[in-house]
């Protein structure tokens, strides 16, 4: 029998990076009894080894906390989210299985620009909000000032602010009853045909995709024939059970609870997140809403080092997509790295922890070309293109104008260092907005930037500019025109796809420069000479060379006459002409990594 849905509560943690949801999670499941203190270990939902090196969350994990107030059991629904302004659309996916959400504050650093980004998805989700400020315990603690702060950017009255700390459990009570009395129950109906929204789903080797589903309407029981609505697809639900936080099964999921469902599922393309599940016979009229489709923002080829691999690749792909439905692929084929797929992100941390999910729990070596985003063009023939991939650009005669993505990106920052960050804008051709005063030492600074000047490493400048205390946020607003040319790397008179880039017109000598001369440090010397040449079309702006092996020909000629030593040299300068005919020139990985830099050593 599914439980009263009026003592059901679903709840998620969102707060910004390291200012502890993870930490409070863990003190949630320890309170109310879901583990025991011998079981308690630091980041508990963090199950991937990843999110424990890096300490931070990147998947959305749920769990099912029973917890008992004035003699009546509760079953609270916790989702916890990551923080990192990357995985923002796990964030959306968890607040739209949620009736409630406890916006997390650190006492020590206040609002924070993901803060401010999250508390606005749980308003416009029509969340009912629990502001809480976390690490009270801690010496640097000022409660009072970042009251007034959370008052003043998020118009929350401060007297609503509960004081906790996920460390020492101190205030967790509280939360608790506050939780309770003030996120709405469920509004589902009981008798109404199934609706259950998949909020999550992920591939198991014996039964096949397991999808992580929230019941709206109705219930779901063992042994029901269910259709998934996107896909039009039938199955038969084979398992069912709550995170409590370990798989526990169980006969039925009523309305407004949460848990994960199997049902024999093989094929991966069956199952898309946000889709509704309903009952086979009796079925729902309309789908529950879903999500926005999220916009990827980055882009690069990811190849497998060893041609053989790319079938291995292509399924590694789809059981990562399966379990991240924020990023894209579609095959492409590159001259200098043989088949691969072109892979769409939400930023440059989900870039790298896709990367090494994928080396991690494939086992593939993996060859990536330079990040990039999607440019639009419009040609002479008045036609509009989409390009993420450089070296589909047009040649330079065929474009009418060239469009480049732009983004308002919102900087929350100590006052005495606005002027390093506006110097760092205006080198990256940035737009100034606006200055708003949270405090009298901290402020908001708002830009307009070209997303191609942002995602290699504005957020690492940002953080030595500010000694760690600055953050950022942004969103992309749309594509205005600007003067962009791409720059093409030759190697040994070839062009090499995987290396090119696109630069505004103003900085192409001076970074095709810097290319060159930091290729040359990393392709390896060769028996024949290598050049090695930036152009813009067909006008070569720079070029380095890296000079031929040689071997002493001559060392066994201790006499004599010149002429033996100068028909030796002859015929070393024929071998080596004949070998540049032929010479294929090896370059490594760290070659191709060496285009994202962009500094200026």
């Amino acid at each position: 029998m599914a439980l009263d849905p009026k003592f059901i509560r679903n709840f998620s943690i969102v707060a910004h990076i390291d200012h502890g949801k993870s930490t409070l999670a863990d003190q949630l499941l320890l309170q109310s009894g879901a583990i025991s203190q011998r079981e308690f270990r630091e980041q508990l939902l963090d199950d991937m080894d990843l999110e424990r090196e890096r300490g931070i969350t990147i998947k959305a994990r749920a769990v099912a906390i029973n917890y008992t107030l004035d003699g009546r059991t509760y079953e609270l629904n916790l989702i916890d989210t990551p923080g990192h302004v990357d995985f923002h659309y796990e964030v959306s996916r968890s607040l739209a299985a949620c009736e409630g959400a406890i916006l997390l504050v650190d006492a020590t650093q206040g609002v924070q620009a993901q803060t401010v980004a999250n508390a606005y998805a749980a308003i416009n989700a029509n969340l009912a909000i629990l502001p809480a400020l976390n690490k009270i315990d801690m010496q640097a603690a000022r409660p009072d000032e970042i009251k007034e702060e959370i008052e003043q950017t998020l118009g929350i009255d401060r007297g609503e602010v509960l004081a906790v700390s996920g460390k020492t459990g101190q205030g967790v009570p509280e939360l608790f009853r506050t939780l309770i009395e003030r996120i709405p129950p469920p509004s589902g109906k009981v008798h109404a045909p199934l609706r259950a929204l998949i909020f999550d789903s992920k591939f198991d080797d014996y039964q096949g995709v397991i999808t992580y589903v929230r019941v709206v309407d109705g219930s779901i029981k063992l042994g029901q024939k269910i259709r998934l609505m996107a896909g039009e697809t039938e199955h038969e639900v084979q398992g069912l059970g709550r995170f409590r936080p370990d798989p526990v099964p169980c006969d039925e999921l009523g309305v407004g609870q949460v848990g994960y469902v199997v049902a024999n599922i093989k094929r991966l393309s069956d199952v898309r997140i946000g889709d509704t599940i309903t009952d086979a016979r009796a079925s729902a009229l309309q789908p529950l809403p879903g999500y926005q489709e999220p916009r990827q923002v980055v882009f690069c080829g990811l190849f497998p080092a060893t041609h053989n691999q790319f079938e291995d690749l292509r399924t590694a792909l789809q059981k990562l997509a399966l379990n991240d439905a924020s990023f894209t692929f579609e095959p492409e084929t590159s001259d200098a790295l043989g088949f691969g797929f072109r892979c769409g992100f939400l930023g440059m941390l989900h870039m790298e922890i896709i990367q090494q999910r994928l080396e991690r729990e494939s086992n593939l070596a993996l060859v990536q070309t330079a990040p990039n985003v999607t440019y639009e063009i419009v040609s002479r023939k008045g036609e509009t293109l989409h390009i993420s991939n450089p070296t589909r650009i047009p040649d330079a005669g065929d474009v009418e104008e060239f469009r480049e993505p732009v983004a308002k990106v919102s900087f929350i920052l100590p006052t005495e260092n606005i002027g390093a960050i506006m110097q760092l804008c205006a080198d990256r051709r940035g737009t100034y907005l606006k200055t708003e005063y949270i405090t009298t030492t901290r402020a908001i600074l708002t830009y307009e930037l070209p997303l191609a000047e942002m995602i290699y490493d504005l957020h690492d400048k940002l953080k030595s500019a500010t000694r760690g205390y600055g953050t950022m946020d942004y969103e992309v607003v749309g594509y205005r025109p600007s003067d962009l040319v791409r720059l093409d790397i030759l190697v040994a008179g070839e062009r090499v796809d995987a290396l090119s880039v696109v630069v505004h017109r103003d900085h192409a000598y001076r970074r095709g420069q810097r290319l060159v001369k930091r290729l040359k440090g990393e392709i390896d010397r060769h028996q024949f000479e290598v050049a090695i040449q930036a152009a813009i079309g067909s006008k070569i702006i720079a070029r380095e060379t890296i000079s031929a092996l040689r071997k002493n020909v001559t060392a066994k000629c201790y006499g004599g006459d010149i002429t033996r030593k100068r028909k030796l040299l002859e015929k070393q300068k024929e071998g080596k002409k004949r070998m540049k005919q032929v010479g294929n020139v090896e370059i490594s990985q760290e070659a191709f990594l060496s285009v994202l830099g962009d500094s200026d050593e």
